[in-house]
């Protein structure tokens, strides 16, 4: 048995990234618990630690040039993200964005323009976002327009260039603003329903055109090359039967589109538009033939790439490729400590709804078990959060650690979820606890039904909405689940429209249309909110919850809390004061998978 600690501790070396010049290494690894900066010769040498923070891992970090990294931290998960620059000796550390209660964003690095970068924050009005430029060296802030309190989200050319805007008008409509420089005010080009997807992806060389994923007269969303002063579609470039176009690979040194991909039920769908980088992507695969390899970052000359090389069954591995070299060299496993030998299979199968959907599921097995051969396990159901998102083939310490503990694992990409294209996304909206939950319970018949599970030894768990998921199973199927897992879920439908971030009210009524309204729609809303029919729940309940969540507010479990143990039903309740929307400092995971261990054990076993 592997121990808890070695599936949930911080990565040994992770976030593997290159300085534009190619001289430097940077990566995060543990100081004190938290992660932090540590760079290094690309050749070798000594690491320098350049921060040590000590309260909260960072968010995320990038180069802003050769000598200068930039990184983002929020306080005890408040989402909150303040910019902070330190230079590659550790020197000069500051904060740019020192402002309580703002969020900032990075909109483009502006590779070209020496100490200065785009930034979004909601500092005017807590909830629209303004663009900024930011000057690196003397701190100075620049907004460059005023968010009139409906634009989303901006685009730049490669000229860092603020070119183009979305925006939510008239609640569920989208909009496309655009203008052709910087002098000019930005103009109204296309106005679509929020179903509808037109997505600016990036300029070509000249900054005329766009790659655009769209599904404008589509079911899946395809790539097409658009012009954005008019939203007009000039040429096809590619569309999956199945699946939705997922992004595309642009060099910017060599201003030519590489690839596009979609997320398939195991690989990635990849289709390249150059020869050069198939001939490349191949040489690279050769190397690894076992393993997904993606290219984690490359040098401005894109000439030296950092790889990364992982699977189901490992955390992975980061390693410096020299394009002419053609030789991998390892720079660190994330985790040297789990070993691939020890770690087990996850198996992509499919399975029908009650109304004729497939869905697209992983199935994961204790070692020695296969979809043939187990039988009669106890069984752990675990749907996605979001809901607009979705699982995919890969690396999960979770799922590694319960099968480990002897239980399945079982994951499915119910109606809502996305990649797929529109009518199964659609499918999903306002079946919040009704036909989403339908397409979960489904999934549980089909393990019964070939007897991979025991019929009383099944727990659903989840988090965000995989915990509303997870309260809507043991509510309205109460016979189905021995047990279950709640880790920052929605309880009240009602109450959850009431508590979220302000920066997402923009979108209010787009939510309204996909969750639903709670007016028109308050019956329904009430009649699928689980907290208020927890006079239905009989199995023993763990809810796990961040005290500074600001998306699923903290009311939300404790009023599942409250209502059960009023009835005397089982519920054990953790609170992390230091936390938000999961728990992200290892301390507190640790508590949380301890506890999760001990129930799963009292209740399956």
């Amino acid at each position: 048995m592997i121990s808890l600690e070695d599936f949930f501790r911080n990565s040994d070396r992770s976030g593997f990234q290159i300085s534009p010049d190619g001289r430097h290494i940077s990566f995060v690894a543990p100081y004190k618990d938290r992660m932090n900066i540590f760079v290094r010769p690309t050749d070798g040498g000594e690491e320098l630690q350049i921060t040590a923070e000590t309260e909260r891992s960072i968010a995320g970090y990038m180069w802003a040039d050769n000598e200068r990294l930039l990184f983002m931290k929020d306080t005890a998960g408040d989402e909150n993200y303040r910019l902070y620059g330190v230079n590659l000796d550790g020197t000069d550390l500051r904060c740019y964005t020192d402002f309580p209660g703002v969020r900032t964003s990075i909109i483009d690095d502006l590779e070209d323009v020496p100490h200065q970068i785009l930034i979004g924050m909601n500092r005017r009005n807590p909830e629209v976002f303004d663009p900024y430029r930011l000057d690196l060296q003397t701190g100075e802030l620049t907004q460059l327009a005023e968010n009139p309190g409906n634009w989303q989200g901006w685009m730049t050319d490669h000229n860092g260039c603020l070119r183009a805007v979305t925006a939510i008008v008239d609640g569920v409509n989208t909009q496309i603003l655009y203008r052709d420089n910087d002098t000019e005010e930005f103009r109204p080009v296309l106005t679509t329903n929020f179903k509808e997807e037109v997505a600016f992806l990036d300029f070509t060389a000249d900054n005329s055109l766009v790659y655009a994923a769209t599904n404008l007269g589509r079911e899946k969303i395809a790539l097409v090359l658009m012009d954005p002063a008019t939203c007009e579609e000039k040429e096809f470039l590619f569309e999956h039967p199945k699946y939705d176009v997922a992004g595309i690979a642009y060099s910017r040194r060599r201003g030519k589109l590489l690839t596009v991909f979609c997320s398939g039920h195991k690989d990635p769908v990849r289709h390249y538009f150059d020869s050069d980088e198939k001939a490349l992507r191949n040489r690279i695969k050769a190397h690894f033939p076992h393993h997904k390899v993606g290219v984690a970052d490359t040098d401005k000359a894109e000439e030296n790439l950092l790889l990364y090389v992982g699977s189901d069954r490992t955390r992975g591995a980061y390693y410096f490729y020299n394009v002419q070299e053609d030789k991998p060299r390892l720079l660190a496993e994330t985790a040297p400590w789990l070993h691939e030998e020890d770690l087990v299979e996850m198996h992509p199968v499919c399975y029908t709804t009650r109304d004729g959907l497939e869905i697209e599921a992983y199935l994961s097995l204790p070692h020695g078990y296969t979809p043939d051969t187990a039988k009669s396990l106890p069984t752990i159901i675990n749907p996605h959060g979001g809901p607009w998102a979705r699982d995919k083939w890969g690396f999960s310490s979770e799922t590694q650690f319960l099968c480990n503990r002897g239980y399945a694992v079982f994951q499915m990409n119910f109606r809502g979820s996305t990649g797929y294209g529109r009518r199964f996304l659609e499918a999903g909206y306002k079946q919040w606890g009704r036909a989403m939950q339908d397409d979960i319970t489904d999934g549980v018949e089909w393990l019964k039904a070939r007897g991979i599970s025991d019929p009383k030894r099944i727990a659903i768990y989840g988090g965000s909405y995989g915990g509303y998921a997870t309260l809507a199973g043991i509510t309205y199927t109460p016979d189905l689940y021995a047990c279950a897992i709640d880790y920052v879920g929605v309880s009240n439908l009602l109450t959850f429209m009431q508590t979220i971030p302000p920066y997402w009210k923009p979108m209010l009524e787009m939510m309204y249309e996909q969750v639903g309204d709670p007016v028109r729609d308050r019956e329904m809303l009430e009649a699928c909110s689980p907290a208020l029919h927890a006079d239905r729940i009989v199995a023993p309940l763990f809810i796990a919850q961040g005290a500074n969540d600001p998306r699923v507010n903290k009311a939300e479990s404790d009023q599942m809390v409250a209502a059960l143990r009023a009835r005397g039903v089982e519920v054990e309740y953790m609170v992390k004061e230091n936390e938000g929307h999961g728990f992200h400092n290892q301390e507190n995971r640790f508590d949380f998978y301890r506890a999760m261990e001990r129930f799963l054990a009292r209740h399956l076993q």
